[in-house]
């Protein structure tokens, strides 16, 4: 079988998984297909077929830690230091399945994705996926781990903002992300301990209209709440 019946059975194959909810497999084919990028860069369907395949992987975990992390909360706050030990520990386990999910991802874009990619569009998307990924450790992760992902996660983010405003038309949608990306660094004072606060204004503001996003990059961060994490991907 040649490498391009191969590649696109497998997209394929991942298209199937899609339909069937089952995403831990449709990972399994798009990195095979992510993999095959030496020979030929992934089409915009193939780049979001892999996208959707992790999102949906990782955010399944995400919930699950939210979930699990509020009722350590809880229990602690009652004092039930038993449970909370019990907690902790299958906490832990979430922990650990995100991580290398994050980190799956995260060697594909710099090992496999990243050097490939020829396009402006291509670079940004990447990138921003990169930053994504770096942000989604940042929200478990403690200490010096948690900070060393929070400035990888503006290290991405920025690679992709410079790319954006210098090679894509300001009418090109991820150009509109750009923006969003050049007025929060330039309007907000960025520390990995305000990391996921900026990056949950920043992915609040992106689904809305340019016109909107200007005016609501002007608010004050003390409209921002801690819950609003939930509505970050």
């Amino acid at each position: 079988m040649s490498s391009d019946s191969s590649r696109e059975e497998n997209v394929y194959l991942a298209k199937l998984a899609e339909q069937a909810e089952r995403y831990e497999e449709m990972v399994e084919f798009m990195e095979k297909v992510a993999k095959t990028v030496e020979t030929e860069e992934l089409t915009v369907e193939e780049r979001n077929l892999l996208s959707v395949a992790y999102k949906n992987v990782i955010g399944a975990r995400r919930a699950s830690w939210r979930i699990i992390s509020s009722i350590e909360q809880k229990e602690d706050s009652r004092g039930n230091s038993d449970h909370v030990s019990i907690i902790k520990d299958y906490r832990g386990k979430i922990e650990t399945e995100l991580s290398k999910i994050c980190d799956g991802i995260l060697n594909l874009l710099e090992a496999h994705l990243i050097p490939a990619a020829s396009l402006a569009e291509s670079k940004v998307f990447y990138l921003k996926m990169k930053g994504d990924y770096h942000r989604y450790l940042a929200e478990f992760k403690t200490g010096a781990e948690r900070k060393e992902a929070a400035e990888s996660t503006l290290v991405a983010y920025k690679s992709a903002q410079d790319i954006a405003l210098a090679d894509l038309a300001p009418t090109h949608p991820i150009s509109d992300w750009g923006l969003l990306l050049t007025s929060l660094f330039s309007t907000m004072r960025i520390s990995p301990s305000g990391l996921l606060t900026s990056m949950t204004k920043l992915v609040m503001i992106s689904r809305k209209p340019r016109k909107r996003c200007r005016k609501l990059m002007n608010k004050p961060n003390h409209h921002l709440r801690s819950d609003k994490i939930r509505s970050m991907e």
